[in-house]
Formats: structure tokens, C-alpha cells, sequence
């Protein structure tokens, strides 16, 4: 990952936003919840989906390990997580489709 500001700034953006483990996530992408809730990315998988699957890939990489690619989906995920979080629905939160789409982006809103 290049060491300049705006990647320092997008890794700790993506670390803080990202509040769920590889290990939560991976659970989470094989249940029938995560499945139910996304935009087909034109196989059958949700493009949410698809992002906790690569997701999982950079939370199990060392930082300096991380690439350009690895970069730019964490720009993704954060953009995705600060758009959705502004959209919460009021009640229900907990069995919304709301949470479970930021959940397939390593987002639990309920999580402390």
C-alpha cells in the first residue's frame, strides 16, 4: 500500500468502520440473512456479498501487505458504510435489510 496520507487515512477509516472480525464475517456471508439482501452482481451473488468476501481477504493481510486494489476496495467499503449508515431505518433495526446489507460490508450497526 503506498505510504502516503490518503492511504493512512483510508486504512484507519476502513479499520474503524469495519467492526466485525474475518471470522464474524465469515459466519455472517453463509447465512441465509446475508444472502437475502443485495444488488445481483450478475451471478447470482450479491455485489455486498462478493465485497465481504474480499473484505475478509484484506482484514487477514498485514498492512503493509496490502495492495492498490486492496486500497481502492477499502475506499469502496468506506464510502458504502458512511452512505448506508446515514439511511438507517428507525425501528427494527436488528432484523432489517438495512443492517444486513452493511453486515455483508463488515458493518454490524449493532455492534459496540
Amino acid at each position: 500500500m503506498a505510504a502516503d496520507k490518503a492511504s493512512n487515512n483510508i486504512y484507519a477509516d476502513f479499520k474503524a468502520q469495519v467492526n466485525m472480525t474475518a471470522t464474524e464475517l465469515k459466519k455472517w456471508l453463509a447465512t441465509d440473512e446475508s444472502n437475502s439482501v443485495g444488488q445481483d452482481s450478475g451471478d447470482g451473488t450479491s455485489v455486498g456479498h462478493k465485497s465481504g468476501e474480499r473484505i475478509i481477504e484484506i482484514l487477514n493481510k498485514k498492512k503493509a501487505d496490502l495492495t492498490e486494489a486492496d486500497e481502492a476496495h477499502m475506499h469502496k467499503v468506506h464510502s458504502y458504510i458512511s452512505r448506508h449508515l446515514a439511511q438507517g431505518p428507525e425501528k427494527d433495526v436488528e432484523h432489517s435489510r438495512w443492517r444486513y446489507s452493511l453486515m455483508n460490508w463488515g458493518h454490524d450497526p449493532l455492534k459496540k
